[in-house]
């Protein structure tokens, strides 16, 4: 099942990906006085009960024609598929080949640090590029979406812990990330962790380990990879990070980018992402999740300035 967040009257709701459109949830639950959470995180809690649930009311509503309820992809404003995590934990130097173009050691143990809700983006949103930044890098990433708590689970038991995955760009403005030997600076500006367009429920998507992953910038494959090359493969991961935190249900890991990314090359072929790119993250069985982005206003400004004053 492929679930997803849509605007509608300046409110976010939840809809279902089917062959007929995107099943409005709320408007089919009651319409069939069925008792449904109107939040994402709330289904994903109530993931058990709700998965089978959501599978009968398509079934009626296809079954009674009832195609109000189905909604033209193309005309949706999505949302963010996870629109508010308590926790995005992230997974660096995961991929071999990124670890050697990074001119990095593998790691002994997973590499982890965080992001924060207010680098959450939807897919097609635009997202403003730092000002006081000049290397912004794209980062294919594997999101998983916790769907129970889990707590010292073991790595034979970790996937039964996940609700799903969804595609996910882990943006790092890297002249930020390594000013200092912290790189939370980099990794958290606004915007800089969109996921989606939906979450595929675990069933569907089948072993996280053998998915191909890409990121296209203008349409030009710069990462092409599979998720097998990870040096911590998903259950690994989820054991781990619960031996040492409780992990919640909307929880979100990002799993770590193969080769490819801009910082990866020698440093006078970089490309790092500028005003009007368009960058598309396509993992098997997971859609498309594609950003633009744009200069900030302010650093359009001082660059004006500074041309003014040379000028003058």
């Amino acid at each position: 099942m492929k679930l997803l967040t849509f605007e509608e009257d300046g409110q976010l709701k939840a809809g279902v990906k089917t062959d007929h459109g995107v099943l409005h949830v709320e408007k089919t639950a009651a319409l069939f006085n069925a008792e449904v959470p109107k939040e994402i995180k709330e289904m994903i809690k109530d993931n058990v009960r709700l998965i089978p649930l959501l599978e009968s009311l398509i079934k009626k509503a296809v079954e009674e024609n009832k195609e109000e309820l189905f909604l033209e992809e193309n005309d949706l404003i999505y949302g963010p598929a996870v629109p508010s995590p308590e926790k995005i934990i992230c997974v660096g130097l995961n991929y071999k080949k990124h670890a050697e173009e990074s001119n990095m050691p593998l790691p002994d143990y997973p590499i982890l640090f965080n992001k924060y809700n207010n680098t959450i983006a939807a897919t097609n949103e635009v997202i403003t590029l730092p000002f006081n930044s000049k290397e912004n890098d794209y980062e294919a990433e594997l999101a998983i979406v916790i769907g129970k708590q889990a707590k010292n689970v073991t790595k034979d038991e970790a996937l039964d812990y996940v609700f799903g995955y969804c595609n996910s760009n882990d943006l790092s403005s890297r002249d930020l990330q390594f000013r200092t030997h912290q790189w939370l600076l980099g990794k958290s500006c606004d915007g800089f962790c969109p996921i989606g367009p939906y979450i595929v429920t675990s069933n569907e998507v089948g072993n996280p380990n053998q998915l191909t992953i890409k990121a296209t910038v203008n349409e030009e494959v710069r990462q092409n990879s599979n998720t097998s090359d990870m040096i911590f493969k998903c259950d690994e991961i989820v054991s781990y990070i619960s031996e040492h935190m409780t992990l919640n249900p909307g929880d979100i890991i990002l799993t770590g980018t193969p080769e490819g990314v801009a910082f990866g090359y020698p440093e006078n072929q970089r490309v790092y992402l500028k005003d009007g790119d368009q960058v598309t993250i396509e993992i098997e069985k997971l859609g498309k999740l594609t950003n633009i982005f744009k200069e900030d206003s302010q650093k359009i400004n001082a660059s004006a300035l500074d041309g003014n004053l040379i000028n003058n």
